[in-house]
């Protein structure tokens, strides 16, 4: 079993910025890939982005250029720098790990953009 904690949902206006972070209780070299997913209500959940063991990252044409995803290997963590938040990205925000095959998903962290 691996446990995800997330913080740094909030509230912001369109165009301000946010960081998530999602810290695991096992290291981090023993995921395949980590990253985000994001549902909004009345969607399905979308993969917003995610990083692969060995640093690659894939993103979401709606958040490319906008969003970087990062890991810091120290403290086990990813961490997700959403800039020129809009609207649209409002959702719930869920950290997510490929353990073994496996995902586990974090509790998720309301985004909530303003216009």
């Amino acid at each position: 079993q691996v446990q995800l904690v997330e913080s740094g949902g909030g509230l912001v206006q369109a165009g301000g910025s946010l960081r998530l972070s999602c810290a695991a209780s096992t290291s981090i070299f023993s995921f395949n890939g980590m990253g985000w997913y994001r549902q909004a209500p009345g969607k399905q959940r979308e993969l917003v982005a995610t990083i692969r063991r060995i640093g690659s990252s894939i993103y979401a044409d709606s958040v490319q250029g906008r969003f970087t995803i990062s890991r810091d290997n120290f403290k086990n963590a990813v961490h997700l720098q959403m800039n020129s938040l809009e609207p649209e990205d409002t959702a719930v925000y869920y950290c997510y790990v490929d353990y073994k095959s496996t995902n586990f998903w974090g509790q998720g962290t309301q985004v909530t953009v303003s216009s």
